[in-house]
């Protein structure tokens, strides 16, 4: 029994050297850039504070942004990751990365892998195969955009290139003072209108010719508005013979007060009549 001891503890020994050769064996390395665009010109102009993260449940890796402009994963187990690159003066779009062992994985698919196909799907360090997508905050995980193809830079080195979405904005600018704004108000354009006809109607009437600019003044007085605007007259009632039914019925004044005479007189006949 003392004799077996030394060897449980080789086998031992050599059985955790195995299993990390596999682990090893098995890890890649993920490689994500910040290509030049529009937005960003000078990727190096970026924050020092620029990092990405790959996140999978129970465990994450985290890489600074290096100086050719790159975030290196190193010794990333297979399995799915969310990539997120976290900056304060921009922001990126998630992708979605997939590492997976030639010799045992399947693809997001289920499509199960032979060693050597090599059909040029993914980039592969050894015997893992790495696939990058697109994807969506607040969907599914199998809802995946257009799959991102890597690029190899001027070293040699291929990466898979991050979008960026835009700068981000954490103030909103103070609105100046300014005179249009003002104008475009639709209550002064409307006093602005009333004021112009205010103004210029006596200009209008003071240009006509005689006779229209009496049929205009005749059809004035002829207004019953005209005793309520224009004010009470001395000696009258400002109300008049105004029939505010007659005119909401759309009748003149005149028609009304021609009946009356009418109805009374035969009012007046039937009395006498009885009489």
């Amino acid at each position: 029994m003392p004799s077996s001891a030394p060897l449980a503890r080789t086998a031992a020994r050599a059985l955790c050297l195995l299993v990390l050769a596999a682990s090893y064996a098995s890890a890649a390395t993920v490689r994500l850039s910040v290509p030049a665009s529009a937005q960003i010109p000078n990727p190096a102009a970026l924050p020092a504070s620029t990092h990405a993260t790959l996140t999978a449940l129970g465990h994450s890796y985290g890489a600074p942004l290096t100086v050719d402009n790159a975030f290196v994963f190193r010794n990333v187990s297979p399995g799915s990751y969310l990539a997120d690159v976290h900056c304060g003066t921009h922001g990126f779009a998630p992708l979605r990365v997939d590492v997976l062992s030639i010799a045992s994985g399947a693809d997001k698919n289920g499509n199960i892998k032979s060693s050597g196909s090599g059909d040029g799907d993914g980039e592969g360090d050894g015997d893992v195969r790495l696939r990058v997508w697109e994807t969506f905050r607040g969907n599914d995980w199998a809802n995946t955009g257009e799959e991102i193809r890597p690029e190899v830079n001027a070293a040699g080195v291929s990466a898979f290139p991050v979008k960026v979405l835009g700068n981000k904005v954490y103030y909103t600018e103070r609105g100046s003072f300014n005179v249009l704004s003002i104008l475009k108000n639709p209550m002064i354009l409307m006093g602005l209108v009333s004021l112009a006809l205010f103004v210029g109607m006596p200009k209008l009437v003071e240009n006509m010719d005689p006779e229209m600019r009496a049929e205009f003044e005749e059809q004035s007085k002829k207004n019953p508005m005209n005793s309520l605007m224009g004010g009470p007259q001395p000696g009258s009632n400002p109300m008049g013979n105004f029939d505010m039914a007659g005119f909401l019925a759309g009748q003149g004044s005149g028609s009304g007060s021609k009946e009356e005479p009418a109805t009374s007189s035969g009012n007046g006949g039937k009395k006498g009549g009885k009489r």
